[in-house]
Parts: C-alpha cells; structure tokens; sequence
C-alpha cells in the first residue's frame, strides 16, 4: 500500500477509495494524496455492513405482515423501502443449468441478445459510453455480433452481495464504433469499443447459465426490448379518436412534469440559500428537462443529472471523512520526517508510517465503508428502480419522490441552522447537531456523467 503525492503546491485535499462496484472515474477527486487499496471497502460481505444495507432502506413499521396494494405501500414506506429487494433480480446462475430447448426458439415479442453484466454502475438509456474489451469471452461476443450484424447487446448491473445474480431489467448497448487494439497493447486489450445506449431490457431468463461459471462463453438471454422515445406507452395505443383519454392522459402527464420542475426549483433554492458544498446551477434549474422521449429535453437528461449529483455529493462526504487525517499525515511528514512543505515525496509506503497513524488509517477505511458503501449502493438502487419503471408517468413519479426526500434533508437541515444560529455562543453545539442530523438524513436520501453547467 502507498500514498502518493501529486501537485505539491496544492493543499492536501484527499486520497481515493475505490468502493465496491463503482467505476474510478466516478471517485477522481482534485486530490494530491491517494491511496491504492481497496481491500476493507471492498468486502461486502462484512457483516457490519450487510446489516447497515438492510437498516438502511427500512422505514419503521410495526405490521410487516399488513397486506397493502403496490401504489398504497409506495406512498408509505417509499420505493426503495424493501433494500436490496426493492428492485428486481433474475435467479443467480451459479451452479445453475440452462434447458435443452434450442436457443433460438423464444416467445412472442421476445429476442436472444448476449447480456454484458458490468458492476454495479447503472446506466442509462440515450447515453454514449466507451468500453475497452480484453476478457476473452466477451471478445467473443464482439466477434458474433459484427458477423451477424446485430451489433447489440445487454448490460445489466449485478447484485450487490450475490454473486452471479443480476437485475432483470438492463440496457441496450448498440456499437457504433470498435478499434482493434491488440497489438498497441501487447494483446491486453483487444477493442475499444463505443457504444450508444439506444433502449431498455426486461429479461424473461438466462439461456446458457452454466457458462458464467466455465467462462467459455458470454451469455445469452431472452428478453423484450422497450424503445424509451414514448411511442410504446399504453395511451399511445388508443385508438386517436379516444379524444377525451388522451385529453386526461396529457393533462395528468403535464402536472407530473410541472410537479418535478416545482420540487426541483425547491432543492435549488435550499442549496443557495444553505451554500451547500455540491449545488445546482440557476442555468441547470431554468431548463431541466422533463419530457418525455430521448431529445435533450427529455426525462431521462435530468435521471442522468441527479445521477451525478447524488454521486459528487457522496464525493464531497467522503473528502470530509478524509481530512483529519490527511492532516496528521502531513503533521508526521513535517515533525517526524523533518521535511517542509516543498520536500514531500512522490511516494510514502504504509509501513514507513507509525502504528498509531497506521490504525487510524485502517480505522477510517472500516469507517469510509459502513458509511459511504450504503449510500453507493443506495444510488445503485435508486437508479435501477427508475430503469425498470414501466414508463414516464411511473419515472416522473419515482424522481419526485427522491427529490422530496433531498427537500426533506435541506429543510431540516436550515431548521436546525436557524435554531442554533441567533446565538454565538452555541456555534459549537449547532454544527454538531447540524452534522449529526445531515448525516442522518442522507442516509434516508436516495443517486458519472458530466453536466458543465449543472454544478456550481
């Protein structure tokens, strides 16, 4: 384990955890410490955490046992309040068999396309991506899809603490450009590959489970395909002359967007007014996009945007979790190293530190992972449930709500400032109580793409 130094004249801002199932690109912080490990955090299966996650999304209820309708129970106890199981996962192809049935015979509707499983990022429809190929069975897929011509396949996000299990529903990645890389990299890479996510993907079942575990083979699946333009919404399959339908469906559709413009311009007005450390631009408020279908003012532009600032406000957390320490560090590289400011080295292992700075250290990783892996896993969660909705009545119902629960958190938050403000005497115990209730209250809030004028 080291931690390296970058730019030695900036101030020492943070070092970088890879959390499980999270690209690096979504943690790169202006950083000039950074620490290469991940092995605490990247153990989801320690027990403190597997019972932070199920704490996590419970709501208190004292009748588990009450039958509710689907619509009745959302309203109460919020969509993510089942955890992990909130959303929908295919059985785990560990250990499992496929049919002998042929593998092009599939239902009505349905289509074989091969399935990509990439971590624990949740993409999202209308978004270009690059990949960079070098397992060999996925090289194979590449191939079969260039020589039939369908150039596309699925990519879900795997289940978080199970392995070989992944969501049922997933994306459409369809390639629209490949490089051939092998030899520039000595055969480490094979493609890298572009790729547009032009749709979604519910899963009926995996054909060939039994290749996830020999690693032959990708695997294939059979699945229906949803194209997200709106033209597949069932008030589109009425007949036009339905007139007084379509009247009532645009007018309920048109006071959910108004509803979301109305809860977001709450979130930007909280943020100026609290100076939060990660905020929305007046530019991102003015013109948040809300339509339906894949145009740049459509939904899916603003699921992409909460995305990220979900995922930069996590960023933010983590930096604070980080700089106390950081600070010891470069107490110890200037008082027991003897070195200034100008002399800190590239590189410092983390033996050369002393057991006490060691602990600590490994007491911040235990402590980075039980409160930062909840509220990764947690956006995972929150953006796959809005994958899987059945359309962009039900999405615009699902970002509502998390854009509530983030009003909830602001407001309680300026409550609290104001209570303990009027005296400076208790300027201590206010951010005290502020910090604790803030903390408390993202736990209960739900979100890498790039915005330029979405964050101040």
């Amino acid at each position: 384990m080291k931690l390296l130094f970058g730019n030695l004249l900036s101030p020492i801002l943070g070092f970088i955890f890879l959390l499980q199932n999270y690209r690096a690109t979504a943690f790169l912080l202006p950083s000039n410490i950074r620490l290469e490990t991940n092995a605490f955090v990247n153990n989801p299966e320690h027990g403190i955490y597997r019972r932070y996650l199920i704490r996590q999304f419970a709501v208190a209820d004292d009748d588990d046992d009450e039958e509710e309708d689907e619509e009745e129970e959302y309203d109460d106890r919020g969509p993510l309040a089942k955890g992990i199981d909130s959303v929908s996962w295919l059985p785990s192809v560990e250990g499992a068999k496929g049919s002998n049935m042929p593998i092009e015979t599939t239902k009505q509707g349905s289509e074989i396309l091969p399935l990509f499983p990439l971590g624990g990022f949740v993409y999202t429809p209308n978004t270009e991506h690059v990949l960079n190929i070098f397992e060999p069975r996925y090289r194979q897929l590449y191939t079969d899809i260039l020589m039939n011509g369908s150039k596309r396949f699925v990519v879900v996000t795997s289940h978080p603490t199970e392995k070989g299990r992944f969501a049922k529903t997933g994306v459409l990645f369809a390639l629209e450009d490949l490089k051939e890389v092998s030899e520039k990299t000595q055969d480490q890479i094979k493609y890298i590959c572009n790729h547009k996510v032009t749709g979604r993907v519910t899963i009926d079942k995996i054909l060939n489970p039994e290749a996830w575990e020999t690693g032959d083979t990708y695997l294939k699946v059979e699945g229906t395909i949803h194209d997200d333009s709106g033209k597949d919404d069932p008030g589109n399959t009425r007949q036009e002359s339905d007139d007084v339908y379509e009247a009532v469906v645009a007018a309920a559709t048109k006071q959910m967007e108004n509803d979301l413009r109305t809860t977001f311009g709450k979130i930007f007005d909280l943020q100026q007014e609290l100076e939060e450390a990660v905020r929305f631009t007046e530019v991102a408020s003015n013109t948040l996009a809300v339509k339906d279908g894949p145009d740049e003012d459509g939904l899916w532009q603003t699921i992409r945007l909460w995305q990220s600032f979900v995922e930069q406000r996590l960023m933010a957390r983590q930096n604070e979790l980080q700089l106390e320490f950081q600070d010891k560090l470069k107490d110890f590289l200037k008082e027991e190293k003897g070195l200034k400011n100008n002399e800190l080295p590239s590189a410092i292992g983390f033996s050369d530190l002393t057991p006490e700075l060691q602990q600590e250290l490994q007491e911040l990783q235990k402590r980075i992972a039980i409160e930062l892996q909840p509220l990764v896993l947690e956006s995972s969660l929150t953006m796959q449930k809005i994958i899987e909705a059945e359309d962009h009545k039900a999405r615009c119902k699902l970002l509502k709500y998390f854009m509530q629960t983030e009003v909830n958190r602001l407001t309680t938050k300026k409550t609290l400032q104001g209570l303990f403000s009027s005296d400076d005497n208790t300027a201590t115990l206010s951010d005290q109580n502020l910090k604790a209730s803030t903390e408390a209250e993202e736990k209960k809030s739900s979100g890498f793409f790039d915005e330029p004028d979405a964050f101040q």
